[in-house]
């Protein structure tokens, strides 16, 4: 386990180790950052602007310490795994329409990212899979309330995403109308992951449900019996307004759909004892 000062508006320490995926010519490095656990309100507050009723009601969720992909999969990690042995369906090298080995892998179904799960768990040996929803919120959160981990509104100096539009008392910006490389603009959240708003929307393990009633107090995926429902996108994205960017937002899809504004990053349960380095 290693260790980077986050670049963010609250100084801060994340801890990291780096999976090497291994190509035919070189590897690509996938960073994986530390989660610690703990008790959060998932959900959006009452009196959070423009928030949905499927982000309510809020309530509180235990969350176990877990790793989890510092930015979403690019497409030059996606290459090379998509390379590698096949667990249960085939994975085109190159799905994206906006091309670049550092821009984030889009035009992916849900199944083809649990597919990439299964061969990094086959190589690896660690249980790499999608996050659920309860651990992406966490991780968005950063231990914060706000709309977003960096305030109550957003700016499109520090995310991606349509920027004709504003919110919550914010300016207008900048409207990209593609993605940008994942390390583009330097900022990270308290936990150190970047690319939490916009850039791409993220595939969840969990099946889509309306609202909060009867939600899991853990942090397991909530499933249903039927294997074709619509699964859960968390983020906002580069063609997306920044309501649609708020760390309680909730989006869903079927699993086949490939969009060109959805991706997706991994997540990885944690050694019951770890040990850090001292400092």
């Amino acid at each position: 386990m290693t260790a980077f000062i986050v670049d963010t508006k609250i100084p801060a320490k994340a801890y990291y180790f780096t999976e090497q995926l291994e190509g035919l010519d070189n590897a690509i490095p996938l960073d994986m950052i530390y989660i610690e656990g703990g008790r959060f309100m998932m959900g959006a507050p009452e009196d959070e602007p423009e928030a949905r009723d499927s982000e309510k009601p809020q309530h509180e969720v235990d969350v176990q310490s877990f790793f989890i992909g510092r930015y979403p999969i690019t497409q030059a990690q996606w290459r090379v795994v998509a390379q590698w042995q096949k667990k249960k369906i085939n994975l085109d090298p190159y799905p994206s329409r906006f091309k670049g080995d550092n821009l984030p892998v889009e035009q992916v179904s849900w199944y083809e990212a649990v597919e990439f799960c299964e061969r990094l768990h086959a190589r690896t040996k660690r249980p790499y899979q999608l996050p659920s929803e309860a651990q992406w919120e966490y991780a968005c959160r950063a231990g914060t309330t706000t709309p977003f981990a960096f305030g109550q509104t957003l700016t499109t100096e520090i995310s991606n995403y349509n920027g004709n539009f504003a919110y919550n008392g914010g300016t207008e910006g900048e409207h990209r109308q593609k993605t940008t490389p994942v390390d583009y603009f330097g900022i990270a959240n308290g936990y150190g992951l970047c690319d939490m708003y916009g850039n791409v929307w993220e595939w969840c393990a969990d099946h889509w449900h309306s609202n909060y009633e009867d939600a899991p107090v853990n942090d397991k995926p909530w499933l249903t019996d039927n294997e074709s429902a619509t699964r859960v996108l968390r983020g906002g994205s580069w063609d997306f307004n920044p309501r649609n960017c708020r760390s309680a937002i909730r989006f869903s899809l079927t699993p086949e759909n490939r969009p060109i504004f959805c991706g997706f990053r991994v997540s990885c349960h944690a050694p019951r004892t770890l040990k850090f380095p001292a400092g």
